[in-house]
This record gives C-alpha cells, sequence and structure tokens, in this order.
C-alpha cells in the first residue's frame, strides 16, 4: 500500500497522541514501513534522520542488529510472566546491574511499563511511607514549567499549561516553586528561585510529602537547561525539612546529558529515581523506580499491618523488555557510549553554531545530547510547527516545542547525518520571514 492509503485508513480508526487530529486534514499522517539507525523510511520511499530519538526514546539506532538478536532469543523462551510471587533471570539481572550504576543507598527496583507510571509510583510511595511514618502529608511540590506526564498524579505535578488546565477540577494537591529561568520572557536567577523555594517550604514545609524534579533539563518545558548546583542546594533545602526527593530521569537518564544518570552531575542522591524511555533503546514499554532498603522497610511487615505497597501493572518486569534493557547496558558497557557522546555533542554544538547568523535565534543551549534554541519575533505562533512539516519534505523528522527547535538524535547518528540535519535547517531558517 502507498503512504495515502495507509493515512487514509489510519484516520478512519487512530486517535494519535498529542495532537489535534484537524491538523491532519490537509496534512497526511506518515506511516513508516521500517527503521534502520538513524534512519526511517516510508512506504513511498522517503526517508527521514530521526532527529527526536521517536520522542526521545532510541538511543543506539532502529532495528539495532545486537538487541534484535537479544529480544528474539527472550521470546524463544519466555515472553512474560506475572510478577507477583513469581520472577525471571533477566529481571534479576537488570535490577543488579541498575543498581550497580546507582549511588547508594539506592537499591530496590520497582517496576512500571512507562514514564508516567514511574511518576505515580513514586508520588504513592511517598505519600504512603509518610503515613506509615504517623505523617500526613498530601502535598507535592514541584518546579514550575515542569513535565511529569499525563496521567492523573503526574499531570497534577507538571506545569505545562497545554497539557493541565483543561483538568484542573480532577488534580491532585500540590504547590510549585521557581525555576532558573533565562527564556520565554521570563529570566529567574538561581537565588531568585532558591528564595521563592525557601519562602514556600516555611509555609508548607509540614504538608509537602515530596519535592519532585527533572534534573538539569525541563524537556517538555521547552527544553529549559538549569544548573546542577541549584538542584544540589534546592534538595539540600528541601530535605532540611524532611521532605522526600523524587528525581525524574524518565527523559535525561541513560547518557542523555552526558552522564549515565543526570544525578551524577547533581550531587544529590534522591529519595525515588524515576527511569525509563532510554532503558530499553527505544524497544518496549518498560519504566522502573529506584529507591533504599530502608524505605523498602518501613513496608516489610505482616499480611495484616495493611502495609504492603499494593501498585500493579499487568505487564510489570515484562521479560521482553527487560531483555531489550539489558542489550542496551551491554552496549553502554561495550562501546564506552558516555565517552563518545562527549566527542559527538562537542561536535554537534559545532555544526549548529552555523546557524546563529540568523537574528531571530535565541537562547542557543546545550547538555550533553540535547541541543535547542527558540525562534523569536515571528507573528506567526506556530512558526516551529511549520518548520516540522517542511523538514518531513526533506527528510528530518522534528518535532519542535512550539517555537524550540530541538536536537535530541540517537547516539548512533553519524556526523554526515548531523552536517546535512544542519544544512537542511540553515535552508528552512534562511527562508522564513517575520
Amino acid at each position: 500500500m502507498t503512504n495515502l492509503e495507509l493515512s487514509r485508513l489510519d484516520l478512519e480508526h487512530i486517535w494519535h497522541p498529542c495532537t489535534q487530529m484537524s491538523d491532519h486534514k490537509n496534512f497526511p499522517i506518515i506511516p513508516i514501513k521500517s527503521g534502520k539507525g538513524a534512519i526511517l523510511s516510508d512506504f513511498d520511499g522517503n526517508s527521514y534522520i530521526d532527529c527526536v530519538s521517536s520522542w526521545w526514546v532510541n538511543l543506539f539506532g532502529h532495528s539495532n542488529d545486537y538487541i534484535n538478536a537479544k529480544l528474539s532469543e527472550q521470546a524463544s523462551n519466555l515472553e512474560h510472566v506475572i510478577m507477583a510471587g513469581f520472577s525471571h533471570e533477566g529481571i534479576i539481572k537488570l535490577s543488579k546491574r541498575l543498581v550497580d550504576l546507582l549511588p547508594k543507598p539506592l537499591n530496590k527496583c520497582f517496576y512500571g511499563d512507562n514514564g508516567s507510571s514511574a511518576i505515580e509510583i513514586a508520588l504513592k510511595m511517598s505519600h504512603h511511607k509518610n503515613l506509615i511514618k504517623g505523617k500526613n502529608k498530601p502535598l507535592f511540590l514541584n518546579l514550575k514549567n515542569s513535565y511529569h506526564g499525563e496521567t492523573i498524579a503526574a499531570l497534577s505535578v507538571g506545569d505545562v499549561e497545554l497539557y493541565k488546565k483543561i483538568y484542573k477540577n480532577i488534580l491532585i494537591k500540590t504547590v510549585q516553586t521557581s525555576v532558573p529561568m533565562s527564556f520565554k520572557g521570563n529570566e529567574v536567577s538561581d537565588e531568585e528561585a532558591l528564595n521563592d523555594l525557601k519562602i514556600t517550604l516555611e509555609k508548607y514545609s509540614d504538608q509537602i510529602s515530596a519535592f519532585i524534579l527533572e534534573p538539569l533539563i525541563q524537556c517538555a518545558g521547552d527544553m529549559n537547561m538549569y544548573s546542577g548546583d541549584f538542584i544540589k542546594k534546592a534538595c539540600d533545602l528541601a530535605k532540611s525539612y524532611d521532605i522526600d526527593i523524587i528525581f525524574d530521569e524518565v527523559a535525561v537518564g541513560f547518557g542523555r546529558t552526558g552522564s549515565m544518570f543526570a544525578l551524577e552531575q547533581c550531587g544529590v542522591v534522591p529519595d525515588f529515581l524515576c527511569i525509563s524511555k532510554g532503558i530499553t533503546g527505544g524497544y518496549l514499554p518498560l519504566s522502573v523506580v529506584v529507591t533504599s532498603d530502608e524505605t523498602y522497610e518501613l513496608f516489610y511487615d505482616t499480611y495484616e499491618s495493611k502495609k504492603a505497597f499494593l501498585h500493579s501493572h499487568s505487564y510489570t518486569g515484562n521479560a521482553l523488555a527487560c531483555a531489550c534493557a539489558n542489550a542496551t547496558l551491554d552496549i553502554f558497557e561495550q562501546e564506552n557510549v558516555i565517552e563518545k557522546n562527549l566527542h559527538l555533542s562537542k561536535f554537534i554544538k559545532s555544526e549548529f553554531s552555523k546557524l546563529l547568523k540568523y537574528d531571530f535565534i535565541d537562547n542557543f543551549r546545550q547538555t550533553g545530547m540535547v541541543l535547542a534554541f527558540d525562534l523569536v519575533g515571528f507573528k506567526e505562533p506556530r512558526t516551529g510547527y511549520e518548520i516540522y512539516k517542511r523538514a518531513l519534505q526533506k527528510g528530518l523528522l522534528l518535532r519542535p516545542l512550539a517555537n524550540t527547535i530541538y536536537f535530541m538524535p540517537p547516539y548512533i547518528i553519524t556526523k554526515e547525518q548531523v552536517e546535512l540535519v544542519v544544512r537542511v535547517l540553515d535552508e528552512l531558517l534562511g527562508e522564513l520571514r517575520r
């Protein structure tokens, strides 16, 4: 079938995520036939460089030979087993490997099947933990401009109005504090954000169960990047009031920020670490909340105590997903990925710096394997969307956040492909008129 035929059939039955479907009345859905490395190919023979790692999940390329082999091997033995009262070798191995990569006292893994689920687990665990300790703390503290997912509790602790506003009447209770920011017409320094945090904590600390934040990059918050130094000071302050720390590393974990986990650049060991997305190399849904033995032991009692953490997902710890996750960690170990990314990220910055000749580019920024800049001064509110459409016609899959253009590719992208992305963007930006 052709792209057009499949697109028409798609629109008869599929409601796509994060999409105003009327946009596709005159702009067809693109069905993808295959992928290899950083390239996706459609049914009409067109190819696209995946500049966004297919929503930030793909680390080592589409149809990676090594992950393919490990997935196939697992599928021939065990596809899934209930994780209540049972286990399997893959998840045992994966848990040990994750814990070995993380600082103490992070030692216990609780599994979910997507990023939002991990956030829900961490929020519930923190509140439940405090109840066991005799403390009823109904509030959660989050940063402005944050995003933590779109299930109800995860949405509640986020601050991207586009997703959140319409559901305000059904969200859980939260309080917000400022985040350092140097764009969107809102300049907030580290000192100002810390002062706001102090005021918030003085007012609400006895009611706050946990402080949740995305370390180093607020990805869906237009790629706002802020310092590990601020995070360290903010978390130390929150801990002084006996408030749990939840790190949402769903998007920034597994090498995205230049270290295996962003927490390594912050000098903070959170009470709960949420990881997902890149954990399986972009193959299958899986998420993990990693916490301490101390937290685990608070829930450890007789059945009659009713202290058990009764949260479950049907596909918790799926064997196929765990096989992909173990294969992903194999690649990190065997190919010196973090060091290679340091060199690749420098090359990416050097190439993209060629675009700074345009006076409508502002807040050019980079953290690890994430680079972003803003398009400013345009009357058209969807300039980023126009770039997205034109880029597809020239073989680039971009997905701007409003008028923020970002580059978050698979780690296996070649220098030649990076150069091509910049050339195409240069051409597209040169066509823009304010």
